[in-house]
């Protein structure tokens, strides 16, 4: 199972990230735990100035604006 994780504030970009990779997860058949992380200092280590960001089993991804859903299966699929 991979451990995602959405940087940000809550904001309507983060849900709508954490609603591609899940569905993107469900059709491609593989096991996630997305966890929603909103605390700055957070964020902050993690070297995310701006959100959503992603992180795949601790390691960043993506930051800045919502993924597109073949960006989300390169990382379900690597």
């Amino acid at each position: 199972m991979k451990t995602i994780k959405v940087l940000g504030s809550g904001c309507a970009n983060c849900k709508t990230t954490a609603k591609i990779i899940e569905e993107v997860a469900a059709e491609k058949g593989v096991a996630v735990k997305v966890e929603k992380v909103e605390d700055i200092a957070a964020i902050m280590g993690y070297g995310v100035m701006s959100t959503p960001g992603v992180v795949i089993d601790e390691k960043v991804v993506h930051a800045g604006g919502v993924p597109d859903r073949k960006a989300v299966e390169g990382w379900l699929s690597a």
